[in-house]
């Protein structure tokens, strides 16, 4: 990918009031998926463009197992969207990761059981590569955004991801644990997934609001304490991005040559000669550049 990217942010709607962001307009797009957790606001900090979605709707009211992770995905893919910065709440499994953490995750593991996760069905089959699922220059540059005085921005670590809504029991805290996963939560998967075979770049920033249960000298998580951390956590991810937004205005060129951008090239298996006309065309904002071949 040679210029700049278009770059959504999914997360929460507090993130949509970042100091110098100029709100332009709401959409609504339509998906074969249906509609995505709630509009999307497409916004400009200087002379970059931005788009918002908040994952769980603006009033926070749909839970991580409900989140039409499909229609989000192809939604801002069909806007254009190029690379993709999650920003979500985890609990953390590990002591050196502390509440008020950010972790910049680069592995994932896939604990959700009931969610729809692939665009590929309706006898179109693809196999897209998860062994690196994060785009690592995306990821690289968010943590260069750091500021010198911000030394709790840690990059790397396995994200599991569990179905919820309900926490984890303690002994499938500790099970996670031994599986050496630093952060815990219900969301990137299978955002992460989609994000790949839609060929956008996806960075998350897991920011710790708790010690999963896990670690008995700390008490059982409470969505008090959640919220409380998740507060002081939404102002510092509003700076962490203002500095990032700034890192990208001040690339000379987007000349990255990640193979996620075109990642489809080695995954589509079927012909697709042999695929439904009208099945070819409701995936038309994924498959625009083998359609036209």
């Amino acid at each position: 990918m040679n210029k700049k990217p278009l770059l959504a942010i999914i997360g929460g709607s507090g993130l949509y009031n970042l100091e110098g962001i100029r709100k332009s307009h709401l959409t609504f797009p339509s998906t074969p998926y249906g509609k995505p957790s709630d509009k999307i606001l497409i916004a400009k900090y200087k002379k970059l463009e931005i788009l918002f979605l908040p994952r769980h709707g603006k009033t926070h009211n749909i839970p991580p197992h409900k989140i039409n992770y499909r229609a989000n995905i192809f939604a801002l893919k069909k806007l254009g969207v190029t690379d993709i910065i999650s920003v979500s709440a985890v609990g953390s499994l590990k002591k050196a990761h502390k509440p008020g953490d950010f972790i910049l995750v680069d592995q994932f593991i896939d604990r959700t059981k009931v969610r729809e996760r692939t665009f590929f069905e309706n006898n179109l089959v693809a196999h897209v590569s998860l062994a690196n699922p994060i785009s690592s220059e995306l990821s690289k540059l968010i943590y260069n955004s750091r500021k010198k005085n911000n030394d709790r921005i840690k990059q790397g670590g396995v994200y599991i991801c569990i179905e919820g809504p309900q926490f984890s029991s303690y002994a499938e805290s500790k099970l996670f644990k031994s599986w050496g996963c630093d952060v815990i939560g219900m969301t990137n998967m299978p955002e992460a997934k989609l994000a790949r075979e839609a060929e956008m770049g996806y960075a998350s920033i897991a920011m710790v609001t708790d010690y999963d249960c896990w670690n008995k000298s700390h008490n059982e998580v409470t969505v008090e304490q959640v919220i409380k951390v998740m507060q002081s956590n939404t102002k510092k991810a509003q700076n962490l991005l203002i500095s990032f937004f700034e890192k990208v205005l001040k690339l000379k060129s987007w000349n990255w040559k990640n193979p996620i951008y075109s990642n489809l090239d080695n995954a589509i298996i079927t012909n697709l000669k042999n695929v439904n006309k009208n099945n070819l065309k409701s995936l038309e904002p994924l498959l625009k550049r083998y359609l036209s071949k």
